[in-house]
């Protein structure tokens, strides 16, 4: 039902005409939305057809790109932590279509910074697969550094059932928490790092970083003891 009263782009085109709205990115989102929503890609072009291109609008603020630049990299990353390269691809994107179409509310806001990261949270969270509720980074597991540490296959096999149970409770933390120790744990940044890509307080990172520590070390139980003799 939804995807039959799914508008047409020229509807959309228009209505941006009369509100002064950047259509490059609003045709961005439209059509990925019309993907969701089950329309194909021939009806996607032809809804495009008689002289609606939008590549010839403005390009985004030059702040916009800017800050794209800087973060890009670090967005993509982390984004890679949940999501396969193809849907990774559209939340990043998708991400910075929406942050071209409220910019004006970005630049006002009290650091751009933590602005576009909320829009980048909010959409790779939306794309992510759940359980309970929480987004799933078992897909992670595979590629730790820890993992390939391991030369044996019983080595591999402890360390991934160890990552995955540590991967689910990393799943169960407050969203900042959360996102603090994707960024520090899974992707390798630094403390100063993840600070300038979230936008927060280098104090608010250490902070998270260690109630995030005491969860997981009252949560995760220490692997078990092979092989050797005790004394």
């Amino acid at each position: 039902m939804y995807a039959d009263n799914y508008p047409r782009w020229e509807v959309i085109h228009r209505l941006a005409e009369e509100l002064n709205i950047p259509t490059w990115p609003l045709y961005r989102l439209w059509k990925q939305a019309a993907m969701d929503a089950g329309k194909s890609r021939d009806w996607v072009d032809r809804s495009t057809q008689g002289g609606l291109a939008v590549t010839t609008q403005p390009g985004p603020p030059l702040e916009h790109g800017a800050l794209r630049s800087m973060v890009e990299d670090g967005y993509r990353r982390y984004a890679g932590v949940f999501l396969t390269d193809t849907v990774l691809d559209s939340a990043v994107e998708e991400t910075f279509a929406i942050l071209w179409l409220s910019f004006g509310d970005a630049l006002a806001s009290p650091d751009i910074r933590r602005y576009a990261w909320d829009i980048l949270s909010a959409t790779v969270k939306a794309k992510a697969d759940h359980r309970d509720q929480r987004p799933v980074l078992a897909d992670a597991a595979f590629d730790t550094a820890a993992l390939h540490a391991q030369d044996c296959l019983d080595d591999q096999a402890a360390q991934l059932a160890e990552s995955l149970e540590m991967f689910a409770a990393i799943s169960k933390l407050p969203l900042t928490q959360l996102d603090v120790m994707v960024l520090r744990r899974l992707c390798g940044f630094s403390t100063a790092e993840v600070s300038d890509l979230l936008g927060i307080p280098l104090a608010l990172v250490r902070s998270s970083e260690r109630h995030a520590d005491r969860f997981l070390a009252d949560t995760v139980e220490p692997p078990a003891q092979t092989g050797g003799t005790t004394r």
